[in-house]
């Protein structure tokens, strides 16, 4: 299995702090280094350039993931690549939809809402097919290419589809090298490559060359108090709906397939009544949060990291500081760092 750190914008580093825990974290023995895109954040495939020159290339890179629905298929191929080569061939890209189901998240951008089954496909598709080289002709319900080739050959970017559904993670099955994880217990990674492999056989493929890839959180600090409450925010940013939302939908569906649908119920229901984020945070069930990620002292985390990350090809370390800084993220990665 290769263990790889996740740096987010929200840790607000600056460019030479970047490369300096890029070192330190190829020092430490990890293979790669991931960060998320997001609209409004620092370029993700400037900060997965930064890594790899900081490190001669011999730090790996991802990009976990990029909502497709800013891009256009050439564009993201074309980026993907540039940066494949910069990295020696070792950066991997993940794309997903982002909220391009939700039509009011849509609309902040001047888009409209697709249906995500087939985006994804279309997606896939297209940007693994340009990154291989191929002069494509393209014609699906969300994207429509015409003759259309990239202008290099870069080396081999392994493209995978962010999934937590049974019909995406079949997807990622059927057409992407790997598919992206999140927030999951061991079961869950068991059942979603169950999904998995039902996709890669019905095209068959070969479960075992779609790559599983996950992000779990963790967050270290001997303040177990401020640990918990940094984490368990993080946690319910994405577990809880959203006020006005759908529960069947989502990161939502997702915990409740594992079990949290009374407790996330609890909580939205105080949410309703006035609770503030820090009340829900320290009312939330442990039972919840150390399903699916850390909190508390270094000494605990890296076998509760190694617990968390069986079954998965690919498991990645996200930092969830306490508190802000570079010793945040530092203690972080040392405390569970693959030659520890």
């Amino acid at each position: 299995m290769e263990i790889g750190a996740g740096l987010d914008p929200t840790l607000r580093l600056t460019w030479d702090e970047q490369r300096a825990i890029s070192r330190e974290a190829l020092r430490l023995g990890y293979a790669s280094a991931w960060t998320p895109s997001g609209a409004t954040s620092r370029d993700a495939f400037h900060v997965c350039a930064q890594w790899a020159a900081a490190t001669d290339g011999r730090l790996g890179a991802g990009i976990s993931v990029v909502p497709v629905t800013h891009w256009t298929p050439p564009q993201l191929a074309a980026t993907a690549g540039t940066v494949g080569e910069l990295g020696g061939g070792k950066f991997a890209l993940g794309i997903g939809t982002g909220s391009a189901y939700v039509e009011g998240a849509q609309r902040a951008y001047g888009q409209r809402a697709f249906p995500p089954i087939a985006l994804m496909r279309d997606w896939t598709v297209a940007v693994r097919r340009l990154l291989a080289g191929e002069r494509l002709d393209h014609e699906g319900p969300t994207v429509t290419l015409k003759d259309v080739q990239l202008g290099f050959r870069p080396p081999r970017v392994p493209v995978y589809l962010g999934a937590l559904g049974p019909q995406m993670l079949r997807l990622a099955g059927e057409v992407a090298d790997g598919a992206c994880l999140n927030w999951c217990n061991p079961r869950q990674i068991a059942w979603s490559r169950r999904r998995i492999a039902e996709g890669a056989k019905r095209a068959g493929r070969d479960p075992s060359q779609v790559t599983v890839h996950e992000y779990i959180r963790v967050c270290v600090d001997e303040d177990v108090a401020a640990a918990r409450r940094a984490y368990a925010r993080a946690t319910l940013g994405y577990a809880m709906a959203r006020p006005g939302a759908s529960k069947d939908q989502g990161y939502r569906a997702h915990f409740t397939r594992m079990g949290f649908d009374a407790a996330l119920s609890d909580l939205e229901a105080r949410r309703e009544r006035g609770a503030s984020d820090d009340e829900i945070a320290d009312v939330c069930p442990d039972e919840l949060l150390l399903a699916v990620g850390y909190f508390g002292t270094a000494a605990g985390a890296g076998a509760a990291f190694r617990r968390l990350a069986e079954g998965l090809d690919v498991a990645v370390v996200r930092v969830v500081p306490a508190r802000p800084g570079v010793d945040a993220v530092l203690a972080t990665l040392r405390a569970c760092a693959p030659m520890t």
